[in-house]
């Protein structure tokens, strides 16, 4: 029989969490095309949130603890005895959980033995604060990759099939390797078209994966051991579609999928929170034109939306409108910026101090409105800022944007800004680019919902 090309396939939390529906949605679906797919796994839902912090309100989970010397190890022995009731809970299917439990059990331990020991090298003043922090975060996420991956492989094991656990944790190898140099040792001697692969979406590394992706690592490292291992296709499943506007908000018999689209529209949507995937993620596999998929992994006939260096819409449309209600327009407003050559260059040197990064910019003479996450914008900010220039001023607002591969036609943005004025809608900032692949609305924080509504009324239906 003929091997199909190999392929790399992510599998978000919420989805894991849904393990027994993952086996015959994906994993054992095609029975010709159950091996040559290595599956880079998340943690199960909410565990990362518990061991950092949880990811969209911040609430802080058993780092801030750590961090603040506070009893962390107390939380972290609930944290096991929670994983261990999950693991019950995977009997049914072929876990065995005794071993399982022992697994993380001994590695929750374990970390809580060298988080002491941090803790007691913290307190000495000799090293660096701020590098043993950060080890302390690695050492924490792993442990959720590592839960979920093992126990994937050993459920797969005692079904009968031949898996293989994949751990990039370098849990127990001291040796110093690079992120890339880990992958590639670990896959050196596995076949992945006679084993089921589960690798976990930790990787250890000298350079630290979280130092600069945080917590997008687990889509890094999806990302490398598709381009490393020459994957012909990355595949993301996720516990929806990526819909032409928000189903919850829209309803799903409104909001349909999207077939189609490039890597620009992605990089589009993460810019206002909406990822698709994370876009220190998609460059290498758009470099190396290897194509992403989405696919809703509880609807597995639907064969998703690819994602391609190229693809342009043959027709042009707008394939989503989306946004953030999660953003403040922050105002700089100063006379003497007219005509004066790089006066935004120091807007953006206080910015790059305060590693703030705008989602749209808009000026005029004497005025710069720049959207910046909510979370960013910080009384230091402002206040350095107005420091600086003569006016300065924030708004809660909402954006509202409308993207797609080929959105460029005659009177789009008059059609958009009059369905909005019918509704009553007042746009306080418009912003579009001459590649017109996203129209970008500031209105009202309280308008946000509405907006959305009637712009893909408008422009997608």
């Amino acid at each position: 029989m003929a091997r199909h090309k190999l392929q790399v396939e992510k599998i978000g939390g919420t989805s894991m969490s849904r393990f027994p529906e993952i086996i015959d949605n994906i994993i054992l679906r095609k029975e010709d095309e159950i091996f040559g797919r290595i599956y880079v796994v998340s943690a199960y839902a909410g565990v990362t949130d518990d061991l950092l912090e949880h990811k969209k309100t911040m609430q802080p989970g058993i780092y801030r603890l750590f961090e603040e010397q506070e009893n962390y190890p107390r939380k972290l022995l609930a944290l096991r005895e929670r994983l261990v009731a999950f693991n019950e809970t995977l009997a049914d299917v072929g876990l065995n959980v005794e071993e399982a439990n022992d697994f993380i059990g001994d590695r929750i331990d374990l970390s809580i033995n060298i988080l002491r020991s941090m803790e007691n090298v913290l307190a000495s003043g000799y090293v660096s604060r701020t590098e043993l922090l950060l080890a302390a975060r690695e050492l924490l996420a792993s442990l959720g990759e590592m839960h979920s991956g093992y126990n994937a492989a050993n459920i797969l094991v005692n079904r009968g099939y031949d898996s293989t656990f994949v751990d990039l944790s370098g849990w127990d190898d001291g040796r110093q390797m690079t992120i890339d140099q880990r992958i590639k040792d670990s896959f050196n001697e596995i076949d992945p078209y006679s084993t089921i692969c589960f690798a976990t979406g930790y990787t250890k590394g000298i350079e630290g994966i979280m130092r600069e992706f945080d917590r997008g690592y687990s889509e890094v490292t999806f990302s490398k051991v598709a381009v490393l291992l020459g994957a012909s296709e990355a595949i993301i499943h996720k516990e929806y579609h990526l819909c032409s506007g928000d189903p919850l908000l829209l309803g799903e018999d409104v909001a349909h999928p999207v077939c189609n689209t490039n890597y620009d529209v992605a990089d589009q949507l993460a810019d206002v929170g909406m990822e698709a995937i994370h876009p220190k993620a998609s460059k290498p596999l758009e470099i190396n034109s290897i194509p992403i998929r989405i696919k809703n992994a509880f609807d597995p006939d639907h064969p998703g939306t690819l994602i391609t260096k190229n693809f342009v819409a043959p027709e042009s449309k707008v394939e989503i409108v989306t946004g953030s209600n999660k953003v403040v327009c922050l105002e700089v407003h100063d006379t003497r910026m007219v005509g004066e050559v790089g006066f935004d260059r120091h807007v953006m040197e206080i910015f790059d101090k305060h590693m703030v990064s705008y989602i749209s910019k808009m000026t005029n003479a004497n005025t710069i409105d720049l959207i910046i996450l909510e979370r960013d914008c910080t009384p230091h900010l402002v206040a350095e800022l107005s420091d600086n220039f003569e006016l300065v001023t924030s708004k809660a607002v909402a954006i509202v944007c409308a993207i797609g591969s080929n959105i460029g036609q005659p009177g789009i943005m008059a059609r958009a800004a009059q369905a909005l004025a019918k509704d009553q809608i007042n746009i306080l900032a418009v912003s579009q680019t001459t590649r017109q692949s996203n129209m970008q609305f500031i209105v009202n924080r309280d308008e946000f919902a509405g907006a959305q509504r009637v712009l893909h009324t408008a422009l997608c239906m």
